[in-house]
């Protein structure tokens, strides 16, 4: 069934299709699917009630070297880069139309495995998948290298290569789209890949990889390896014949694959990491209405479980009571904990029992330090066996509290008020990360100003989250160095090669 046709399904009809999942739980090394070296393996559960979903093969150092081998030998050969521009567009447009063909079976994928509510699978990661995939097919004959104007008796010009293997790694906070930012630019520029996805929330991963096979990609150019950071990550970080690493997680971790890339064989690294977004909200904003819609939903979608989350809400003290007021009532009316199978529950688990501790206890750290909790701060009535947390806003939050500065990747926001434009940017910059931001004013000019002086990657005026495939997404400061989604971030996967001729 295509997506459209999903819209209709009801709860009980996605339980049945969950009860009907087949999940693969091997590696997918050389097109297919294979058991670990070792034989090792790990449980994914369902963070609803904790139950295993399966116990997935556990790629250790051997079997990355076995995957980076497989794309090695398809890079050597060029079984994909060299195969025509127009048949590697259409085996990804192929792709594109077999995720849409198979929404139902990645959609209970993802909804089992992470937590994510059907609807925002259907509604949210499933399409942008679709158009990621469809715009860097697009991109592919779109790649041109240079002629330069120099001498006369010269001919000089410059080319754009890929750059053979990329090591991948992605978080499982949106398993397929992060996965798919990565391996789709870097399949587009003419790389093979080795993937290895979250631990948490593998199991979409493997299937988009095996529906890149059967759109007519070869063997070998995309293989997955499941597995655990310190072992499967760290190998594939250290992989002398790994080009690239690109990587989606905490910050701790990507300056930890800066270290690799000098302790092997000085590969390129590109880094998306965490985020203290601020969303500002200026005294002559117009509509508070949709200030307030924007402001819950850049924190509450993905049960807060997102890098750029608007996490902190920096409100001019005249509008503190009648803001914190309309957000409590607009947020909690339209984000209700549920069971993620049910296309009406707009906000699932954490990812797992961990992350819910890790969660509650960064909030009762901040009321501790002074923050005033105005609702949620627990797990919801009636969910306590699941991993999750409700809704929740502190109030009266300063700079220095710890709400205010660690990303805490969970439905938490944090309310800070302020007197003029000036102290909004210095507690809006006042952070070791710079992935994005927001500014809500009537006033162009106050919009230029503040744009030009927010230390972030993205910036949006009057919105939150909004945007399209030319949009460049990524961070400054400790939020990392890349920018994924525009054609930009497909560049990023190549390398040029200057060629000089002498007409003499």
């Amino acid at each position: 069934m295509g997506l459209n046709a999903l819209s209709s399904l009801t709860k009980a009809d996605w339980q049945v299709k969950a009860q009907a999942l087949e999940i693969k739980t091997g590696l997918f090394i050389d097109g297919c699917f294979v058991p670990s070296v070792d034989g090792n393996r790990f449980s994914t559960t369902n963070p609803v009630n904790g139950e295993v979903l399966a116990e997935m093969s556990k790629g250790s150092t051997r079997d990355i070297d076995l995957a980076v081998t497989s794309a090695q030998n398809a890079w050597r050969d060029g079984r994909w880069r060299h195969m025509p521009p127009r048949k590697r567009m259409a085996v990804l447009s192929r792709m594109a139309d077999l995720v849409e063909a198979n929404a139902a079976e990645l959609a209970v994928l993802e909804t089992l495995d992470m937590g994510k509510p059907i609807s925002d699978v259907l509604n949210i990661d499933l399409p942008e998948v679709i158009v990621t995939l469809r715009y860097f097919a697009e991109c592919i004959d779109k790649i041109e290298g240079t002629v330069t104007n120099t001498v006369k008796d010269a001919l000089h010009f410059v080319l754009q290569e890929p750059l053979g293997v990329v090591g991948a790694i992605s978080p499982w906070n949106y398993p397929m789209l992060m996965a798919t930012w990565k391996f789709a630019p870097a399949l587009a520029a003419g790389n093979c890949v080795v993937l290895k996805p979250a631990e948490q929330a593998p199991m979409s991963c493997l299937r988009l990889a095996e529906l890149f096979v059967e759109a007519g990609g070869p063997t070998g150019v995309f293989n997955v390896v499941n597995g655990f950071g310190p072992e499967a990550g760290k190998a594939l970080a250290l992989h002398n014949d790994i080009a690239k690493i690109t990587f989606t997680g905490s910050t701790a971790v990507g300056k930890l694959m800066q270290i690799y890339s000098g302790q092997s064989n000085l590969k390129r690294v590109s880094l998306e990491c965490g985020g203290k977004s601020p969303q500002i909200f200026m005294p002559d904003l117009k509509d508070l209405d949709r200030a307030v819609d924007y402001a819950f939903a850049g924190i509450y979608d993905n049960a807060g479980q997102v890098c750029n989350a608007g996490s902190r809400l920096l409100v001019h003290k005249s509008l503190q009571e009648e803001f914190s007021a309309r957000f409590e009532q607009r947020a909690l009316a339209a984000y209700q904990p549920g069971e993620p199978l049910d296309p009406v529950t707009s906000m699932g688990p954490m990812v797992s029992s961990s992350q819910q501790q890790a969660v509650l206890e960064k909030i009762g750290r901040g009321i501790s330090e002074g923050a005033r909790l105005s609702f949620g701060g627990k797990a919801p009535e009636g969910l306590e066996s699941g991993a999750y947390v409700a809704p929740t806003l502190l109030n009266s939050v300063t700079r220095d509290m710890s709400p205010a500065r660690e990303e805490i990747f969970g439905p938490v926001a944090s309310l800070i008020t302020f007197d003029t434009e000036e102290e909004a940017l210095e507690i809006a910059n006042d952070s070791i990360y710079g992935l994005a931001a927001s500014v809500w004013t009537q006033d162009v000019t106050t919009a230029h100003r503040m744009v030009k002086e927010i230390e972030a990657g993205v910036v949006w005026v009057n919105c939150f989250g909004d945007g399209d495939m030319t949009q460049p997404f990524g961070g400054y400061k400790q939020s990392g160095n890349a920018r994924d989604k525009c054609f930009a971030s497909l560049m990023s996967y190549t390398q040029s090669k200057s060629a000089w001729f002498s007409l003499e």
